[in-house]
């Protein structure tokens, strides 16, 4: 089990949100905290602290006006921390190979692989022509509809027919290097993780698997530990002191590296 850093960029700025709540129209959403620091600050940090696999995430869509901001700050976040750091939000066949030549590990895709709710094989395929499966993380993040737990795309504004589960999981790890997974109705909520999701992803002994959501405090990761059996990595975003909340981040950062 190790702890995974994060930089989620939003209107241009480094922030933590209710997942939840992010919506494309009016570029809207619940902010828990915005930073008055850069991304590539955030990313030297962990660069310093030798920090591997954390994720950079831009939120907005490609056809907002502060794109071009996020983009700008992500991209500086990657040359800050050369091949240190994985890049989301908007990743497609055709730049995905740009984001690796600028610095990042692996690129994060969910929506490119999905079209109209359904899995879209051709894509992935194409994905993996690209860059190599070897450079691809699946971002599986989810909701519940039911009892079951379905991933949702677009920044996790619409629901996919993909249902999560270790089936899932085994299916798809022979088409990337490891999975991200945020719980979306915890994400940013500080208030508990969603312990079903981290029970079931636990019992996956693949590919690395990352969850984010609901983290709230050092008994939290315990709990998160003992749930999934320390087979899942994980990250901690409006929670962590590095983003206004309460847990140390000195803390975390020296009690779960693990390598």
């Amino acid at each position: 089990m190790r702890f995974r850093p994060c930089i989620d960029i939003h209107n241009g700025q480094v922030k933590q949100i209710v997942g939840a709540s992010l919506r494309d129209e009016g570029d809207s959403a619940q902010t828990n905290f915005a930073s008055k620091k850069e991304a590539d600050f955030y990313a030297g940090l962990y660069r310093e602290d030798g920090l591997k696999g954390g994720h950079i995430i831009m939120l907005n869509h490609r056809d907002s006006k502060f794109y071009g901001e996020t983009r700008r700050q992500a991209l500086d976040a990657l040359r800050a921390y050369p091949g240190g750091m994985q890049i989301g939000g908007g990743i497609t066949a055709e730049n995905a190979a740009a984001y690796l030549e600028e610095g990042a590990s692996h690129v994060i895709v969910t929506s490119y692989v999905f079209r109209d709710g359904a899995f879209d094989r051709k894509h992935l395929d194409r994905l993996i022509s690209a860059v190599g499966k070897e450079h691809i993380v699946l971002d599986l993040s989810c909701r519940r509809r039911g009892r079951d737990y379905y991933v949702v795309t677009d920044r996790w504004q619409k629901f996919t027919d993909l249902k999560l589960t270790v089936e899932t999981l085994e299916e798809l790890s022979e088409s990337c290097d490891e999975f991200l997974i945020h719980g979306v109705d915890a994400e940013g909520r500080r208030s508990g993780m969603e312990e079903e999701l981290v029970h079931m992803l636990g019992k996956w002994r693949g590919i690395p698997v990352t969850y984010a959501g609901g983290i709230g405090s050092l008994g939290d990761i315990e709990r998160l530990s003992t749930l999934s059996g320390g087979g899942v990595d994980f990250t901690i975003g409006s929670a962590l002191d590095l983003f206004g909340g309460d847990i140390p981040y000195d803390t975390v950062k020296k009690l779960l590296n693990y390598p």
